[in-house]
């Protein structure tokens, strides 16, 4: 009966070891490619509030890292991927819509043509 609570005290010990997080390397990886992937299509900290956030965030993951609060590390390094997609998303957007324009304008121009020709 004694070493019954030895064994209980053992497993909350087991437990609490297995509950560590481990240091999210591959999560900042990917961070940072996400924010290359970004500025590689135009993205700018001038232009783009979502760059910017991503930036912060994963400078402060990188912090959190150096002081080993990994579970803080990771969701700042997760925060940041997507700021940085969400910053390349809204740029290939705003360069889709304005290929759109430039298309509808030509589009225009013809039909004007054609209407004058007939």
């Amino acid at each position: 009966m004694t070493l019954r609570p030895f064994f209980v005290a053992l497993a909350v010990l087991a437990l609490a070891g297995c509950a560590a997080d481990p240091a999210p390397n591959e999560q900042l990886r990917l961070s940072e490619q996400a924010l290359e992937q970004a500025r590689a299509v135009g993205a700018s900290t001038d232009d783009t509030a979502e760059l910017k956030q991503a930036e912060s965030k994963l400078a402060q993951a990188q912090a959190d890292m150096l002081d080993e609060s990994y579970k803080d590390a990771r969701m700042q390094a997760e925060q940041a991927e997507l700021d940085a997609r969400l910053a390349e998303a809204r740029v290939l957007t705003q360069k889709s819509q304005e290929q759109l324009n430039v298309l509808n304008t030509r589009i225009a121009r013809l039909r004007k043509q054609l209407a004058e020709a007939q």
